[in-house]
């Protein structure tokens, strides 16, 4: 047994029996609406309090209970001098209750307010319940105020939130049960799913959760046999109850779109949970070293990110965000004119233009200092060595920031599910979509190359031999190479897709330029990257008890996942607002190649003779 462990005695093994049975919510609205009648029957007394105390809220009148035992229930009006009275008693021999005595008109003018002594934070828990299963995003705000509308009884803020976090626990079972359950859930996943992983880590002596890392089979391969070799690192926090933070690890699909490869959630953010995430990350790629190519990396490159990269990747490229880099630059030398000029350098193909485009900056304002603090080779598409194939900035931020939103008041076995369940869905659309698909390439890599051969026209084409070309236009000359697929543009390289020079000594020799992109953009390998299936996982009741034995002394104990130390402070949490425009990719600004002006290109340009 491990030192970190947690030892537990037989005392709590009932409550963890007691714990595996979902929370039923019984029907008792029909009787709500119809009313009552002598030898009406209710299976038990709980559900009897209930359905009376319902009826009293419905009917507006207050309720004075008078007896309530195992075996009776009698209860009054409130107001002096109304005969509404009730007595319902337990029958002979089986557990149901039977009304037995009904006095059913009220003589009294009811509840004249909007409070009610019987809306309970219990009752506002059974009344959201249904809600909340459609809607966990459903606040404490519109709770009270729905409950104003449809019941006409006014709830305090508090009583609406307590009686949220009731609901919920009914619906999806208490935090705590969360990280209990977590050990038997990532058990499910392993073997429901072959070949993914599924690790937690609890530390401390009382073996409290402090790391999760998860991979599905099915992403691992997708990533492995057909996504290009880039992977975006992001992390959100998570403002739950007991905090914590969600790691992950995306690459990018044919067509652009997120494809997360693997998550974590671990209970601080700190440089040893990101080193520990990217060993798991490492070790999970150990197992596929045949097929791992060299990584290029994209984050906002903070120092406990740059350091598990160096340490657990040494061969990767890492590179910063653009729009980090970007915002970053705007909020420091906060000038307009600088930032086109910036925008300019960052797209810059070659090394020269990119040094002209900071000479230009240069001239406007001393940005050498913040180019010291950022070096070019991190972020320029001139500079940096590896190779993006036009991806630049973080596209995980705003799906990370979602997940955060939606799952911050799950426990952690359903924020897993939550994100497995957006998984699947994903993988199910998309291949759907993929087998729909009958051309070579996918659709953004289809319109580049129509953009570029549509461009071709204008160049003069000088074939050296049978692999080199010379393209001759007004302002430059370039060389291409269609066997090492090189352009001195070095667009094609930057990109994965042929410029419009290669185009038009593609075009020239009979050759289709759809055949000489990157493999990752076609048809075939978009394909492969959902063939795979995320197999669903079990209802709970399928599981394994959440606990293991071991032997202590010669007696049978157990050991269970505790929830993290860390907890929330009391007092309403300060929301971190993301502005969703500030995820979208920073548009390209196109430059011509004829006069050198920004916002059209040469094939537009009005000096075109």
């Amino acid at each position: 047994m491990e030192d970190d462990q947690v030892l537990v005695g037989p005392d709590l093994v009932p409550e963890l029996e007691q714990s595996l049975v979902e929370p039923a919510q019984e029907l008792e609205q029909n009787l709500v609406e119809q009313g009552l009648a002598i030898g009406h029957e209710f299976a038990d007394v709980h559900t009897c309090r209930r359905v009376i105390k319902d009826m009293a809220i419905a009917m507006h009148f207050e309720l004075r209970v008078v007896k309530s035992d195992r075996s009776r229930f009698i209860a009054k009006c409130a107001r002096e001098g109304c005969p509404w009275r009730i007595h319902v008693a337990k029958c002979h021999g089986v557990p149901a209750f039977t009304v037995r005595t009904l006095h059913g008109e009220h003589t009294c003018d009811g509840v004249r307010d909007l409070h009610h002594q019987q809306a309970t934070v219990g009752w506002v828990a059974r009344s959201v319940e249904t809600t909340l299963r459609d809607n966990p995003q459903y606040k404490p705000k519109e709770i009270l105020q729905d409950i104003r509308e449809q019941h006409g009884v006014a709830v305090s803020y508090m009583q609406a939130w307590r009686g949220k976090e009731r609901s919920m626990a009914a619906v999806h079972g208490t935090l705590e049960d969360g990280y209990r359950f977590l050990p038997s859930y990532c058990e499910q996943i392993v073997k429901t799913n072959p070949g993914s992983v599924a690790i937690y880590k609890g530390t401390g002596p009382d073996n409290s959760f402090q790391r999760l890392f998860v991979s599905f089979h099915a992403s691992i391969h997708g990533f492995l046999n057909a996504c290009r070799p880039l992977l975006e690192i992001d992390k959100a926090d998570l403002k739950g109850k007991y905090l914590g933070t969600l790691l992950c690890a995306s690459a990018v699909d044919a067509d652009h779109m997120m494809f997360p490869l693997a998550f974590g959630i671990v209970d601080a953010e700190s440089d040893e949970n990101w080193m520990w995430f990217f060993s798991e990350l490492r070790k999970m790629f150990g197992v596929n070293t045949d097929k791992m190519p060299v990584l290029t990396i994209l984050s906002e490159r903070q120092p406990q990110v740059v350091e598990a990269v160096e340490v657990n990747f040494p061969t990767a490229f890492h590179g910063f965000c653009l729009r980090y880099v970007s915002e970053n630059f705007r909020d420091e030398l906060k000038n307009p004119k600088l930032l086109n000029i910036f925008w300019s350098a960052v797209y810059a193909l070659t090394t020269a233009e990119f040094d002209s485009k900071v000479n230009d900056m240069v001239r406007v304002q001393d940005v050498m200092p913040w180019f010291q603090r950022f070096p070019p080779n991190l972020w320029a598409v001139a500079y940096f060595e590896g190779i993006r194939y036009g991806h630049f900035s973080l596209g995980i931020t705003e799906i990370l920031y979602n997940w955060a939103l939606e799952c911050h008041e799950f426990p952690i076995v359903q924020t897993v599910q939550h994100i497995k369940h957006q998984l699947t869905c994903w993988f199910a659309e998309r291949q759907n979509l993929a087998m729909s698909y009958d051309s070579v390439l996918v659709p953004s890599a289809e319109k580049l190359i129509s953009e570029a051969i549509a461009d071709s026209g204008c160049y003069q084409v000088l074939r050296a031999n049978k692999v080199e070309f010379e393209i001759v236009s007004s302002e430059r000359t370039n060389i291409v190479d269609t066997q090492a697929r090189f352009c001195s543009c070095r667009r094609w390289q930057i990109y994965g897709i042929p410029c419009a020079h290669a185009v038009a000594a593609l075009l020239s020799c009979g050759e289709d330029p759809r055949l000489y992109a990157n493999e990752c953009f076609s048809v075939m390998k978009y394909r492969e990257t959902y063939s795979q299936p995320i197999y669903p996982i079990p209802d709970r009741s399928q599981w394994s008890l959440p606990f293991s034995f071991a032997q202590v002394g010669g007696i049978k104990a157990y050991v269970v996942l505790r929830p993290p130390k860390i907890r929330r402070p009391p007092g309403r949490p300060k929301m971190k607002i993301l502005k969703i425009d500030s995820l979208k990719r920073p548009k390209r600004i196109v430059q011509c190649s004829r006069c050198h002006l920004l916002g059209h290109s040469q094939k537009k340009c009005s000096l075109r003779n």
